[in-house]
């Protein structure tokens, strides 16, 4: 079927949206009133007030763009999913039981408390950003929370003063209803189905609210990213019922509804069952996964329905104005009516850093090629003026992120991708530890006046020497602590480094690194992503120096080198679009395992390669997550297998799902998996048991994203609950959920000897046994 002429507007600048802004503020105003409001510095009030703040901020930012149509609903005080929850009256049972409300319940829920344990997180979708997951009771009757939903109703009407007197109209961000009922826990026998047809009758007070609240509002956003999945072929019925409803709702209130699915493309059985749904616009990522506007160009696209373009890349920070002009270009063919094409980003910019400008120090070859989430503004802004003009056909080249092709190894490489000797040969080899060996992940608590002196010596107002010296006398400290606590292997709890993938990135070629690009990784938790611009090469050694200073400290007791694997760095980077992501590993891999090589020469027996995000980006179409896990399993053992068979080799995986993936864990051959654990019930080990995975396995047994000290009686009873998990004892470590370093010394502490007390209890137990 020949695709219509776009046909010409009467203005040919097509209209702008936006999905969501970054919720952190310029200059992370909003870490800072968190944390002050955690600290009793600050009223419930003056939290709110810096919240609304950076809202109107980032509404003034997009009405100075241009954009007509602003989303507004995804900022929030920590996660969005939780929001959601909280409105719909989703309160997990514990909180629930404590009588707790308001923000004593919502940020309990966030970070647990003494004796309430807080939610599990979880990587959102294949992003960056973690979000909590909502624990629904089996008998819940979901029904609007008021104090909430109020504060979702003032965020609107904040929103609309601050866009006062321009052309810009704000539409309400929502969450969509399966995309809700997926992402939460359930508690059998209630199922996410059945939560469905529970929270629909919800949806429908809250859109007569938000009439209520702002008349003005003509059109609703509601966010479906679940519809990528895999596992969304089969749901036509739940989002026909679904939308069926909210149409008819929407519909009671005079609004128009737009869906927007976003970070990958939809399969072509799911796009044909998606435009049939009764909504005026939906909204598609053109900028992740494969075969998205084929697939718009080969079933074509309802003439009574708008088509939003998202083709500004909303998770990367290359401008790539040409990429987009193409899309939409493309897309105008297609639809043949400009008047029905809406330009936005692909996703929320929550994923990308505030304002470019405030970047006064990167490299010459990144000067006009960089957009942050203010400039991504610009950017759709230009392509909506210019995209109407532009001539392309089917094969313009159009630069996205290619995650699935596979890298070419040299016979070289092929070779280096094996240990000496499989893991039964190996163990007995390596370091000998009691039952329950006691450990921690990497880091300690970052002081005020260790981030001082890094600041200092980065503006170059100390020598290196006195920077040495301070890093130094911090290493010994760590080493004498984990001494007296009695742990039995030791880190140099990493006083040289704010962020685990920043470290590493200044120390090779082909790195940049911002200095106000931060991001929301959860809650309070910002990074800076580096920004891979050309080959990567090590310069010099980046880790040896620190540890021959801790291993010196810590005499015959080993202490772990820490490495952050090529995979994670990847991921959690702006990478490249003109080669694969899978080259940039294999030439991260080659750094990493040069380095591997010297720590070892160094005396290093235990050697920690961290792939926190190993999961983070393995694609959402179950079809082509093979493909990924392949070559990110290679890029691991690339980085690893030079170590010899005396050589512990551990690695460290962060909040996610893992079930699918444990041949792949398995495969990356480390002698010792860590994991977070202890907000997910242990669900993990009983998979690793079942699945008869053999190696050493670590499971956090405690949260270190919460303030609670655990006791030893609650560490006692976690370690025995590790006991009974079906995994041989001799394999068990025991060690927190993850690094440290947003603890404070007066926590660490107690929580520690607690843990090694808890060990040393659980071994006596076995041994009495």
């Amino acid at each position: 079927m020949s695709a219509p002429q776009a046909k010409k507007a009467k203005t040919m600048t097509l209209r702008t949206a936006t999905l969501g802004f970054p919720r952190t503020g310029p200059k992370r105003e909003m870490k800072e009133a968190l944390e002050k409001f955690w600290g009793g510095k600050i009223s419930e009030a003056d939290l709110l007030a810096v919240s609304k703040t950076v809202l109107q901020r980032g509404v003034k930012d997009q009405v100075d763009a241009g954009i007509k149509l602003i989303g507004v609903g995804d900022h929030t005080l920590y996660d969005h999913v939780l929001d959601w929850s909280e409105r719909f009256g989703l309160t997990a049972r514990r909180v629930k039981d404590a009588k707790l409300t308001g923000l004593a319940a919502y940020f309990t829920q966030a970070r647990g408390r003494d004796g309430i344990h807080a939610l599990d997180m979880t990587k959102y979708f294949d992003s960056n950003y973690h979000n909590m997951v909502p624990e629904v009771p089996s008998d819940v009757t979901p029904a609007l929370n008021q104090t909430e939903v109020d504060r979702y109703l003032t965020m609107l009407k904040d929103a609309s003063e601050a866009a006062q007197g321009s052309s810009s109209t704000i539409v309400p961000v929502i969450l969509g209803p399966v995309t809700l009922a997926k992402l939460c826990k359930t508690e059998a026998p209630l199922t996410s189905d059945q939560l469905l047809e529970k929270l629909l009758p919800c949806y429908a007070q809250l859109l007569a609210e938000i009439k209520k609240s702002s008349p003005s509002v003509t059109e609703v956003q509601f966010h479906e990213p679940w519809l990528v999945k895999t596992e969304a072929a089969g749901a036509g019925k739940l989002y026909e019922l679904a939308f069926a409803a909210i149409a008819k709702a929407a519909a009671a209130q005079s609004f128009d509804v737009n869906v927007s699915v976003h970070f990958d493309s939809v399969d072509k059985d799911v796009y044909q069952y998606l435009v049939k749904l009764p909504v005026k616009r939906i909204t598609l990522d053109f900028c992740r996964g494969t075969g998205m506007l084929q697939t718009v160009e080969a079933l074509g696209f309802p003439k009574e329905k708008e088509l939003g373009a998202g083709a500004v890349d909303g998770r990367n920070i290359w401008k790539n104005l040409e990429a987009a002009q193409a899309i939409v270009a493309r897309l105008l063919k297609v639809v043949g009516d400009a008047d029905r094409v809406v330009v936005s980003p692909s996703c929320s910019l929550q994923y990308v850093p505030y304002d470019v400008t405030f970047e006064k120090a990167l490299p010459a070859a990144l000067q006009g090629k960089v957009a942050f989430a203010v400039q991504k503004l610009a950017v759709v802004a230009e392509v909506a003026k210019t995209a109407p003009s532009v001539t392309v056909n089917a094969e313009h080249p159009i630069l996205i992120e290619d995650n699935a092709t596979p890298p070419t190894f040299t016979a070289a490489q092929a070779s280096m991708l094996s240990r000496p000797e499989p893991f039964p040969q190996r163990r007995p080899k390596q370091i000998h530890t009691p039952m329950f060996p006691t450990t921690t992940i990497g880091s300690f608590p970052q002081t005020p006046e260790l981030r001082k002196i890094r600041l200092a010596f980065k503006q170059k107002k100390v020598s290196e020497e006195e920077y040495n010296r301070v890093i130094d006398t911090e290493i010994q400290r760590v080493i004498k602590a984990q001494q007296d606590m009695g742990l039995d292997v030791f880190v140099h709890g990493e006083p040289e480094r704010s962020d685990m993938v920043e470290h590493f990135g200044v120390k090779l070629e082909g790195m940049a690194f911002s200095q106000h690009g931060w991001v929301q990784s959860y809650g309070s938790r910002y990074v800076r992503p580096p920004i891979i611009y050309d080959t990567i090469k090590r310069k010099e050694p980046m880790t040896v120096r620190e540890f021959k200073v801790a291993q010196k400290a810590a005499g015959e007791t080993p202490v772990k080198g820490m490495l952050t694997g090529p995979v994670t760095i990847l991921n959690w980077s702006f990478c490249r679009t003109d080669i694969t992501r899978a080259a940039q590993a294999v030439e991260i891999a080659g750094a990493i395992r040069e380095e591997v090589k010297d720590l070892e020469d160094a005396g290093c027996r235990v050697i920690q390669v961290d792939e926190a995000a190993l999961r983070e980006r393995m694609p959402l179409k179950r079809a082509e997550a093979p493909k990924y896990m392949d070559w990110a399993v290679k890029a691991f053992r690339l980085s690893t297998a030079v170590a010899k068979s005396s050589t512990q080799i551990v690695t460290h995986m962060c909040y996610s799902s893992f079930e699918d993936i444990i041949p792949f864990i398995d495969e990356m051959d480390a002698d010792v998996l860590t994991i977070e654990n202890s907000r997910s019930g242990n669900e993990m080990l009983a998979v690793l048991a079942q699945y008869g995975y053999a190696k050493d396995v670590g499971p956090g047994v405690y949260d270190i994203h919460s303030p609670v000290v655990p006791t030893e009686k609650q560490l006692v009873a976690q370690v025995e609950r590790l006991k009974a998990s079906g995994l041989p004892l001799d394999r068990i470590w025991v060690n927190p959920d993850c690094g440290l370093k947003t603890r404070k010394w007066e926590e660490v502490i107690p929580s520690l000897t607690n843990m090694v007390n808890a060990a040393k209890e659980m071994r006596a137990i076995v041994t009495a046994a």
